[in-house]
């Protein structure tokens, strides 16, 4: 069955980005909250529960009816903050974190260059009514920057109106910063960039 990850920083970590307590209840309350009903939904179907979550969140139509919602919420909520954890560092915020060559090459080739990237991903994540995701996405060898609500990803065919492989996730929820930013979703957008892994960030397009 699924695990909640351990993050690879402690919760402090990113501070002044992101404050020690909306990390410790964005892990160990919301992340969990997710593994652990998405155990519950799988309960007893040892086929799906064998696969990874991408393979979940991927097919969804091979999924029962009648569980299809919880794992669609809760594996794409354990897939999206997966994904979130690991294309974070505390390292960025004192060595000014940038692409790397090909990755920034790549930037400048389909998303106009790393500015206008960080312009069309912060319109993409206060654009997001309500709850949901920003996301850069390779789609066909492409970069693509796009969004997702609710715990729903750019993996699940069929569903999301936006596909492709992510590389790069913002959460916009409320509970990722409200505790910090209140209703300045924007300054919590512009302060993320401090903390963003980009040699992770490349490992991923490297490997999509």
């Amino acid at each position: 069955m699924f695990e909640l990850p351990n993050l690879p920083y402690s919760f402090d970590a990113l501070e002044p980005a992101i404050d020690a307590a909306t990390m410790e209840i964005h892990h160990g309350k919301h992340h969990a909250g997710y593994v652990n009903n998405l155990n519950a939904a799988l309960e007893g179907k040892e086929e799906l529960a064998a696969k990874s979550v991408e393979e979940l969140v991927g097919d969804l139509n091979s999924v029962p009816e009648e569980i299809r919602t919880a794992v669609r919420n809760n594996g794409g909520g354990h897939f999206n903050h997966s994904l979130f954890w690991e294309i974070m560092s505390p390292s960025a915020k004192a060595t000014g974190d940038a692409p790397a060559e090909k990755l920034k090459e790549a930037i400048d080739r389909d998303l106009g260059g790393l500015v206008k990237f960080k312009e069309d991903f912060a319109k993409a994540a206060m654009g997001r009514f309500g709850s949901g995701w920003a996301w850069l996405v390779v789609d066909g060898g492409k970069l693509k920057v796009g969004s997702t609500p609710n715990q729903d990803n750019p993996l699940m065919k069929g569903v999301s109106e936006f596909l492709g492989t992510p590389i790069l996730g913002l959460d916009v929820w409320e509970h990722a910063y409200y505790i910090q930013y209140k209703w300045e979703r924007a300054k919590y957008v512009e302060n993320w960039w401090k903390v963003v892994n980009w040699a992770k960030v490349g490992e991923k397009f490297a490997a999509a």
